[in-house]
């Protein structure tokens, strides 16, 4: 049976962007806070709008005038998927975490009672899942780098402290946890000199990952004074510099009339004059993202640097489970230049009983669409989980002596010996995580959790002894 919907017609191209007018839009955003600010809020019933207000007591919300303006359409609410990426939704939160927020706004709270209470519900949401506050943080000289993570082998991640912030917040997030006000939950990093003689002494690393949060959000001179410690010819093993960035989505301004946009795309160009490469991981979660002419002026303007865009995004209900969603998009990202880079699982926090697809229909989705389209897409991997033991990717349904089970292999992992291996695991239907799976053909354990077992045990041991 297919089960690519018909695509949709195809819109109008957005008019070619004039760079002769760049006029300056003042980056403006709503929160919980100022939410009645927002005038298209008014339209929507009452209990929608309180539903909202509740959810948003718990799940962080920032949205801004451009993905207001231009990318919601208002005419299709509450189904709009950008609408459902952007502004939470009463499914968002369990019924019982729901009614005990909904209470305290019935009867007008105090605010310290309702941040209370929700900061019971948020450590109830798994805020940090996969090992990320105990077995990716690294040590320098024995101390730990809380701002920094070193999951994978050839690449550590870095969170700014002035990056932990975005220009709007993704419903779906699995870094949620950075952006509700709960310092010992964010990660953050003050000095980029840290990152700098880290690198330096792990001649493995071959790439770092700026990311947040979103590092887009911070102004360019403060940016570069991360980047430019990477610069440093003695790091000659550094190979690429990242940019985590929903920004490009989100607020392509920031690369076409941000008063500092020029100077961010000539810290591109130092980077790669220094003999590095700069890759930008856009997140993009619908094709309406890059439909308007400032996006494309945005992807244009990255892409003259010698700047190279892979683009990535999780399966997600209400807003992508559909082939053609991702056909569209992928074929629009290759005519672009973007490289597909990742299909994603939705990660096991926060919001993700709202959003999780089980693992057989993401398979299901991601073969038709990648079926579809022409090799330049097929670059795209998934659908994967970022599960504690790494990337695990899910390359087929199939029957094996009788059995019907998954196949799996590592994208990436703790060992970079698990990379590659395949494996399989008993076919379950209703299967959403990595941790909802059991090994096929009556064996008790994967391959790699007993060594995954020790590497959480020796972590413990060394926290232990702080």
């Amino acid at each position: 049976m297919d089960m690519r919907p018909i695509l949709p017609p195809g819109r109008a191209r957005p008019h070619v962007y004039d760079a002769r007018q760049r006029d300056v839009e003042a980056f403006n955003y709503f929160t919980e806070r100022n939410l009645d600010a927002i005038s298209q809020i008014h339209q929507l019933p009452a209990d929608l709008r309180f539903d909202m207000q509740v959810v948003s007591s718990v799940l962080p919300f920032k949205v801004n005038s451009y993905v207001v303006d231009q990318l919601i359409d208002w005419s299709d609410i509450p189904d709009d998927p950008i609408f459902q990426l952007t502004f939470p939704q009463k499914g968002m939160l369990s019924e019982e975490h729901f009614e005990r927020m909904a209470t305290l706004h019935r009867r007008a709270a105090p605010r310290a009672e309702l941040k209370e209470e929700a900061n019971r519900i948020r450590l109830e949401l798994n805020p940090h899942p996969a090992g990320q506050t105990t077995l990716n943080v690294p040590r320098l000289d024995q101390e730990p780098l809380p701002g920094l993570q070193h999951k994978y082998r050839e690449t550590v991640l870095f969170f700014p402290t002035a990056g932990q912030t975005c220009h709007a917040y993704c419903t779906f997030c699995f870094r949620w946890a950075q952006f509700v006000g709960m310092s010992d939950l964010r990660f953050a990093a003050k000095e980029a000199t840290q990152l700098a003689e880290y690198v330096r002494r792990h001649p493995e690393v071959t790439n770092v990952l700026l990311t947040g949060g979103d590092p887009m959000v911070m102004k360019t001179h403060k940016l570069e004074q991360y980047v430019n410690p990477l610069l440093d010819p003695a790091l000659e093993h550094l190979q690429t510099i990242r940019f985590g960035t929903k920004s490009v989505a989100y607020w392509p301004q920031r690369f076409v009339t941000d008063a500092d946009a020029d100077d961010l795309l000539r810290l591109f160009d130092r980077i790669i004059e220094s003999g590095r490469s700069v890759a930008v991981m856009a997140h993009y979660n619908h094709h309406r993202e890059m439909e308007t002419a400032i996006a494309r002026e945005a992807v244009r303007r990255i892409r003259d640097t010698g700047a190279v865009i892979r683009s990535q995004s999780p399966l997600l209900s209400h807003i992508n489970d559909n082939a053609g969603v991702w056909e569209l998009m992928w074929r629009e990202q290759v005519r672009l230049g973007i490289i597909p880079y990742y299909m994603f699982v939705e990660r096991d926090t926060g919001a993700e009983e709202y959003f999780k697809i089980p693992l057989a229909r993401a398979y299901k989705l991601f073969r038709e669409a990648y079926r579809h389209v022409n090799g330049l897409a097929r670059t795209v991997r998934g659908p994967s989980m970022s599960a504690n033991p790494g990337k695990v990717e899910i390359t087929g349904v199939t029957e094996v002596a009788g059995e019907k089970v998954f196949v799996l292999r590592f994208l990436q992992g703790r060992n970079p010996d698990w990379v590659g291996r395949p494996f399989f695991a008993r076919y379950d239907k209703e299967a959403s995580w990595m941790t909802h799976l059991r090994p096929a053909f009556g064996q008790e354990k994967f391959f790699f959790e007993e060594e995954l077992e020790r590497m959480t045990l020796k972590k413990e041991q060394e926290t232990r002894l702080e």
